[in-house]
């Protein structure tokens, strides 16, 4: 189902639960729009990867694009408000990020979205979140990526410089302000050889 992915050998799997939030890097973008980063964030995380690979029921999806039906390049699962996610560390992630920012966000996180990019080949296309509120209200995303490192970019809503992180082995990225309107973010492919990732995107309330 998967390329091979190959752990990292700075992952200390004898830690467990989230490092602080303290060192978290906040790069300002225009329009409104930041983006928190902290690679490494959360050790163990390959061993995260692994149990989620295996537990997680995964789906294919299939979307109606440019006027016909294509198989969504990724995989996906969904865990709505108040249902059970699939491993407790990630609870622990989820308890780390209301702590950190519900009082500027304003709210907890709600639901936990996960995307498996099998390999190279998959992907997903330049988008904002904005179905629901993130069309019209400042909002947040959590991204928490574990697995082989992919390229996430952003660029301005329209074209414009873009942004690079490379995420995976516990990174966490977080995109607030006006990030969901007025920026957008991809996956794009990848010609080299490339490992599975695992994306875990924790969203408040009616932000798709």
């Amino acid at each position: 189902m998967t390329g091979a992915f190959q752990g990292s050998l700075l992952d200390l799997a004898d830690e467990t639960g989230p490092r602080p939030l303290a060192a978290l890097r906040r790069t300002r973008l225009a329009h409104g729009a930041w983006v928190d980063a902290l690679p490494g964030w959360l050790p163990g995380a390959d061993a995260l990867f692994e149990r989620l690979l295996a537990s997680v029921p995964w789906r294919a999806e299939r979307r109606l694009m440019y006027e016909r039906v294509v198989d969504v390049p990724r995989l996906l699962a969904f865990y709505g408000e108040g249902e059970t996610l699939p491993d407790p560390l990630l609870d622990e992630v989820k308890a780390a990020l209301d702590e950190h920012y519900e009082e500027e966000l304003g709210e907890p996180f709600r639901t936990a979205g996960l995307c498996l990019y099998r390999d190279g080949r998959d992907s997903v296309a330049w988008h904002g979140d904005r179905i629901g509120r993130g069309s019209t209200e400042d909002t947040m995303v959590a991204i928490l990526s574990v697995g082989s490192p992919r390229s996430l970019l952003l660029r301005p809503r329209g074209g414009g410089r873009t942004v690079r992180y490379e995420v995976g082995h516990g990174d966490l990225v977080v995109m607030g302000g006006s990030c969901q309107r007025t920026w957008e973010h991809a996956i794009p492919k990848s010609a080299r050889a490339t490992g599975p990732r695992i994306s875990i995107q924790f969203r408040p309330h009616n932000v798709r």
